[in-house]
């Protein structure tokens, strides 16, 4: 073989295996305690079509590439799953993370069984639970720096990351602003209407914090008006948030500015014109729209002339971009 096809037959091994994704889903696991997705770098080949439910080619159950892999953690929204930020997931592994994307138990698509009074406190636990498994029991531990873990969070998946990180909510404060503003969404769902405001601090308060978190990413942050500056104090981490101008379930003006301005190292804010709750998920499956037209509507359509492919291009550039620094 010449110099020249050498180098060809190089680079073409090369351009194959850079970037390479494995995947492997984890569920009945009794030390993980919920199901998990997990993308990670692998040296194994990808198919040529997508052989996963989120579109993906990803190498199944491969090898995981590598040593001392960043991990970041991805809780999704109320009522989410695994893959509704898959194309996240998918660029920082792509980038060398270790990216664990748990579905929360009764609060998820499949199971919404949780109340509000049990969710509050649970989701954040799960942050815990999943860092103990990756870090401990999942049989790829030892490829994990412990040192540089992260977590993405959106909608209710920003309040747990939130309080992961040690945001301590005030549910009196919350209970007091509903009383003051019942249209905001969260209020008029009655998200906090069977609750007992000072218990529900206690409780989301005593599991407040895991010190394992070096960097918060948040987006559409639910609950953020229950944080004020005394209860972020505990949050010493660096934060990104990322806010829809024109998100009606979690407004701009009453979650998101107020955070980033109460934080006590404050935060990278990022408020994104013409975009709304939803913007922040992964582009629909169009076939979406047939079989479940009510999902469609509520969550795959956007304003006029915001285009979400060309936004989470940039979204998941600027989250990798901002581990990258922080971590």
């Amino acid at each position: 073989m010449g110099a020249a096809a050498l180098l060809t037959f190089v680079l073409c091994i090369v351009s194959a295996s850079a970037g390479a994704v494995g995947f492997t889903r984890i569920v009945d696991n009794e030390a993980a305690g919920m199901a998990l997705g997990v993308w990670y770098p692998s040296d194994t080949p990808v198919p040529e079509q997508a052989n996963t439910p989120f579109r993906q080619a990803l190498a199944l159950d491969a090898p995981v590439a590598g040593t001392h892999r960043p991990l970041v953690v991805i809780s999704h929204g109320y009522g989410g799953w695994m893959g509704g930020h898959a194309d996240l997931a998918l660029a920082l592994a792509e980038a060398g993370y270790v990216v664990v994307a748990p579905e929360h138990p009764g609060n998820n698509s499949n199971d919404e069984s949780a109340p509000p009074a049990r969710w509050l406190v649970s989701r954040p636990m799960d942050i815990t639970r999943v860092l103990d498994f990756m870090l401990q029991s999942w049989s790829d531990a030892s490829r994990i720096d412990a040192d540089r873990v992260g977590v993405y969070g959106f909608s209710a998946g920003g309040y747990t990351a939130l309080v992961a990180a040690g945001g301590k909510p005030d549910f009196v404060k919350a209970s007091n602003y509903c009383n003051e503003a019942p249209d905001e969404f969260i209020c008029s769902e009655g998200v906090l209407d069977d609750l007992d405001p000072s218990v529900q601090t206690g409780l989301v308060g005593a599991v407040a914090g895991d010190r394992r978190i070096g960097a918060i990413s948040i987006a559409a942050p639910g609950l953020a008006f229950a944080f004020d500056s005394e209860g972020l104090q505990g949050v010493s981490v660096p934060v990104q948030i990322w806010s829809g101008e024109l998100d009606q379930r979690v407004p701009d003006a009453s979650n998101a500015v107020p955070l980033a301005r109460d934080l006590p190292n404050g935060a990278q804010l990022h408020r994104v014109e013409d975009a709304g709750h939803f913007a922040f998920m992964v582009p629909c499956n169009p076939r979406l729209k047939e079989v479940n037209p009510r999902i469609w509507q509520m969550v795959c359509i956007d304003s006029d002339g915001f285009d979400r492919a060309v936004f989470h291009t940039e979204l998941n550039r600027e989250i990798r971009d901002f581990f990258d620094r922080s971590l």
